[in-house]
């Protein structure tokens, strides 16, 4: 694969795609180069508990952003990360659904790449906090480099979920070899207000899909596995794919779905391209975000419905349709 030097970049079009009707997820920033990512899930009726961050020995975090996933709108949220206040600052854009879902990002680079930055590497862990009740839960995602590591392309989206259903497109410069040594594709998702009874997969009735290349891989994900209760109840129905989750198994029951998916087998040697479709009808649950990380150096494209339509600016993510799934909510 062609590789470049290390840079980052940011969507000309993320701001304006956020408040669309006709895309959900959109291209928030995406990185090219020597970097790594990691993500976590919290959710917890308490409104506190701890989140983490998986990060290399030598390595230095470049961004990191914190996410609230909400059910009755966005007044009064708020909280704070490692005692350190957050400011919910950017709204993501509210769903059709009754329940006024909605989610919000706020940047804590400055909150953790303190912690982090000359720490013996591993797994951090930040305590989280939360001041509305309508708050299901949190995310976080780390950015960091590491002249180790390989080149890379991660890009983070973010959003609401929409029901219109989505393509989304990874093209690369040079024929793919998922044989290569340390070759990986994955995406990982965030969805709020996610439940599917007790245990998981109990009462839902209700579906998403995701195709990889024409192959469907899962039918259902979801419910709130990233709860620290015991129960599923307003104010911890979140989930987030993430560094402790396993890959989810090809077509799972919603409780091995981890919202973790590893694109890999999906790829055929000299494919220069990774086809992601999408499709939620229910509109019950928020997808909220999806991150994706790939060898080498990649180009992401978002096909939307009209009369949206987006060019493609550099080099980057530019946008990506929702991947949805709604399951039964009480």
């Amino acid at each position: 694969m062609k590789l470049l030097r290390p840079l980052m970049l940011s969507t000309l079009f993320a701001g304006a795609m956020c408040g669309s009707a006709h895309a959900s997820l959109a291209t928030f920033q995406t990185f090219v180069g020597n970097y790594g990512v990691s993500t976590d899930g919290f959710g917890s009726t308490t409104q506190a508990g701890s989140i983490s961050a998986f990060v290399p020995a030598g390595a230095v975090v470049t961004a990191a952003y914190l996410y609230t996933s909400t059910y009755a709108g966005v007044a009064g949220i708020g909280g704070t990360l490692a005692g350190t206040a957050v400011n919910y600052s950017t709204l993501l854009g509210a769903t059709g659904a009754g329940n006024a879902l909605q989610a919000a990002r706020a940047d804590v680079t400055s909150i953790v790449k303190p912690l982090v930055d000359g720490g013996p590497g591993g797994t951090y862990g930040f305590s989280v906090t939360e001041t509305s009740f309508s708050q299901d839960g949190e995310a976080l995602v780390v950015v960091y480099s590491l002249p180790s590591l390989g080149i890379s392309t991660i890009g983070i989206l973010d959003g609401f979920a929409e029901t219109t259903g989505d393509t989304t497109t990874i093209n690369f410069a040079s024929p793919l070899d998922p044989s290569a040594p340390g070759f990986s594709a994955e995406m990982r998702l965030g969805i709020g207000f996610s439940f599917d009874g007790l245990p998981c997969g109990a009462t839902s009735t209700q579906s998403s899909t995701i195709d990889v290349n024409g192959t469907r891989i899962t039918d259902s994900a979801g419910c709130n596995d990233d709860s620290d209760d015991a129960s599923p109840n307003n104010g911890n129905l979140i989930t987030v794919g993430g560094d402790d989750d396993p890959f989810s198994p090809m077509l799972p029951p919603i409780a091995q779905d981890h919202e973790r998916y590893n694109l890999v087998p999906r790829i055929a040697s000299g494919d220069t391209s990774i086809r992601i479709d999408t499709r939620n009808a229910s509109d019950d649950d928020n997808v909220f975000l999806a991150v994706f990380k790939v060898t080498g150096e990649a180009e992401i494209t978002n096909h939307v419905p009209e009369p949206l339509s987006l060019s493609l600016v550099g080099i980057g993510l530019l946008g990506l349709g929702a991947q949805r799934r709604l399951c039964a909510r009480r």
